[in-house]
């Protein structure tokens, strides 16, 4: 297996791999380029289909930051407001009608927990690396997912969630969840009690 087939896989991999490091350089690259310009830019959708994501109904607002862009897929109908980060080791799959507040970032990398495997260690041409793995991130159809939002890989978010700002996600996430806390843990289960049309006070 390459490093890159083992990363995506969930396996140790070595990061200093050539391969891979051209890769997140072009990603950093094309973000840097996209948070400088201005939201009406049309350079901006050309950007995001160099970064290589698989989709082609999405709006960031930016600032972004994707580690490689061409490990995500988005569904149609997508927003991500402003500060996204995308650490996509791992496949990072989003369904369609999910929108994100700012701040939210999908980290799939893992580390481990020893620090006699954690640090970094000279290879035997001398550059430096680390053992990295990665799980994937999956987030279902009609997702909300509130400010400052961390996800954490190996999680899958069901259909018709809502995640409550602040939260951390460790775990996974039932269907027509509200979802709140650090770390994120289910409140209760979004119903038909929870239409608009039952709230005429908000209008």
């Amino acid at each position: 297996m390459t490093e890159k087939e083992k990363m995506i896989a969930g396996k140790i991999y070595d990061p200093s791999d050539k391969e891979l490091v051209a890769l997140r350089t072009k990603a950093h690259r094309l973000s840097k380029e996209y948070n400088e310009l201005l939201e009406t830019d049309e350079r901006r959708a050309e950007i995001i289909k160099e970064l290589g994501i698989a989709g082609d109904s999405f709006y960031f607002q930016g600032p972004v930051q994707f580690d490689y862009g061409c490990f995500t897929s988005i569904g149609t109908n997508f927003y991500a407001n402003f500060n996204f980060t995308c650490v996509d080791c791992c496949p990072v799959t989003i369904g369609e009608n999910v929108f994100l507040g700012p701040n939210v970032s999908l980290l799939t990398p893992i580390h481990p927990l020893r620090w006699q495997d954690r640090n970094q260690y000279v290879k035997q041409d001398g550059t430096l690396a680390d053992k990295e793995y990665a799980k994937p991130i999956t987030i279902g159809n009609n997702c909300w997912i509130a400010g400052n939002v961390t996800i954490c890989g190996g999680v899958t978010i069901g259909d018709g969630c809502v995640i409550g700002a602040g939260s951390v996600v460790t775990r996974d996430i039932p269907p027509n969840s509200l979802a709140v806390g650090v770390p994120c843990h289910v409140v209760r289960e979004i119903t038909e009690a929870d239409s608009l049309e039952n709230h005429p006070e908000l209008f």
